[in-house]
């Protein structure tokens, strides 16, 4: 990483995993404080606040460059008033989410699994985010709704696999998704547990003994899908914390957001994936972005991503490649972008 970036305090580095998520930065005017931005940023952050709250913990702002307001981490989570600005085909719900719940927090968009919304809560608030619109209050699968949502995954035997998403499933305690967990294997058909989840990399913390225990006990095959975009997210908090992962049988993937200024260029892309395999993490997904409103100022061209991809592929050996795909609402699965 080039420049200076914070040292985490000894007081934040204490800190349990909750009580972390619980400092998170809030104000616009504190990241300011904490990064010697420009104090021209502040006033446009605070707009576009008021729209979609800025949300960051103390020890993912430690690896951004101080005095750097292009900052590859930064710019995933620096409000900015161009979110605001409505762009056409930039949409509530650009995935189509909405057209297929089934109610009680399921998403039933492919065969052979389904989708809970375990929670709306996430420990860092991505800019890009395509569930920034999304009506959690009315569809995720709270504690108290889970029986409908596993009656809805029993009546279906189709169904192998359950992926828990969100906002964020590993914001819920141990506790919780332990029983949530647990009535899952007890429905036969169901074979493998999928968790997409930020937290290993925003907030590595949270890879606790409890959690590593529920997974590991577990008849369920489990993988983990976290999300990087830039290499500089993964420091050795991180590299520890996938490391139990693995050693307690968790295979573990990556999927990465082409965004303009923080990754749209094949020497930061192909050094990700590096240090990712280093770190343990499988490769999986290249999205392009989604449609979202708010987020057209990351968006890149599918000409341009394709040429990215390309360039990985002849720079990085075959494994080390994702596949390079959009999700298109009403489609049977992700769609594949060769080159």
């Amino acid at each position: 990483m080039s420049g200076s970036s914070l040292a985490v305090p000894p007081a934040i580095t204490r800190l349990s995993w909750q009580q972390e998520m619980a400092r998170a930065v809030r104000d616009p005017a504190e990241l300011v404080r904490l990064l010697e931005l420009p104090s021209s940023l502040l006033e446009p952050a605070r707009r576009a606040c008021r729209q979609f709250p800025l949300r960051v913990p103390h020890s993912y702002v430690a690896r951004m460059e101080r005095g750097n307001p292009k900052d590859p981490l930064l710019r995933q989570v620096l409000p900015l008033t161009v979110e605001l600005t409505p762009a056409p085909d930039f949409v509530a719900d650009p995935v189509g989410d909405l057209s297929a719940s089934k109610g009680a927090g399921v998403l039933h968009k492919y065969h052979g699994r389904v989708l809970l919304i375990t929670t709306g809560a996430c420990a860092i608030n991505c800019r890009y985010c395509f569930r920034r619109h999304f009506p959690y209050d009315q569809a995720n699968a709270s504690t108290e709704r889970w029986r409908p949502a596993l009656r809805y995954i029993a009546q279906h035997p189709e169904v192998e696999e359950v992926i828990l998403s969100g906002g964020d499933p590993l914001t819920l305690t141990d506790r919780r998704l332990a029983q949530l967990v647990t009535q899952l294997a007890d429905i036969p058909h169901i074979r493998r547990l999928r968790i997409h989840t930020r937290l290993p990399v925003v907030l590595p913390a949270r890879i606790t003994d409890e959690l590593i225990k529920w997974l590991a006990g577990s008849r369920l095959q489990p993988v983990m899908v976290v999300h990087a975009n830039h290499a500089n997210e993964l420091d050795a908090a991180v590299a520890s914390a996938v490391k139990r992962l693995r050693d307690a049988g968790v295979t573990v993937l990556n999927q990465t957001v082409l965004l303009r200024g923080v990754n749209d260029e094949a020497r930061a892309l192909t050094m990700l994936h590096q240090r990712l395999f280093d770190n343990g993490i499988l490769p999986y997904y290249l999205h392009v972005l989604d449609r979202v409103a708010g987020a057209r100022h990351f968006a890149i061209t599918q000409n341009r991503a394709r040429e990215l991809h390309r360039q990985m592929a002849a720079w990085l050996p075959g494994y080390l490649v994702p596949r390079l795909v959009q999700e298109i609402e009403g489609a049977p699965g992700k769609r594949w972008l060769p080159p």
